[in-house]
């Protein structure tokens, strides 16, 4: 006959997720029952997450990019995303609250996850970042942001500290929140 509850999400990830994020238990329960047709193994490895990002971004190349969003993601720095990473993501980066979005960003920049964040590790997103933006797009970004190094600056002036310096999360959080073009420095939406 076989365990009918395998394939069931455990009740104790099913009320830590409604606890920890906007969805219903009914959305969780279809999100689940998707996420184990896509990945019957139950985790999301790199190159998964890697695919995912390819078909959002046929035009440009989102590898880096893939890459540091997946290490913010595997909370537990396994090597792979389970389905509460996966839906703890979701909810971060599409409908939580500005200010959690903003702890996301934290640690997507904090590429050595020491806590701080560098000048050094804001180029390197701002890198990433930037090679998701097709060339014809490069073209029209203003004269300050039309570099990966000119965006990594602007965005670091935002925060008034010395190269050698680093930023707390706190600090992070503020600057951007008070601060309108730093949030779009932060990411790249699509025009389409």
């Amino acid at each position: 006959m076989g365990n009918a509850k395998s394939s069931a999400m455990s009740k104790e990830i099913l009320n830590d997720l409604k606890l920890n994020t906007r969805f219903s238990e009914d959305e969780l329960s279809q999100w689940y029952e998707n996420f184990q047709k896509q990945c019957p193994s139950g985790r999301i490895t790199p190159g998964e997450f890697q695919k995912i990002y390819d078909r959002f971004f046929p035009d440009s190349d989102p590898t880096t990019y893939a890459k540091h969003v997946f290490r913010s993601f595997d909370a537990n720095d396994d090597g792979s995303l389970d389905f509460r990473e996966y839906i703890i993501a979701l909810h971060m980066t599409s409908g939580g609250k500005t200010e959690k979005k903003l702890e996301w960003a934290f640690s997507l920049f904090d590429v050595d996850k020491n806590g701080y964040i560098t000048k050094s590790e804001v180029s390197e997103i701002c890198q990433a970042i930037f090679k998701m933006i097709p060339k014809e797009e490069q073209a029209k970004l203003p004269a300050d942001e039309n570099t990966p190094e000119k965006r990594a600056e602007k965005l670091w002036s935002v925060f008034n500290k010395k190269d050698n310096e680093r930023l707390a999360e706190g600090e992070f959080v503020q600057g951007v929140m008070d601060n309108e073009d730093a949030l779009h420095l932060i990411q790249y939406q699509p025009s389409k």
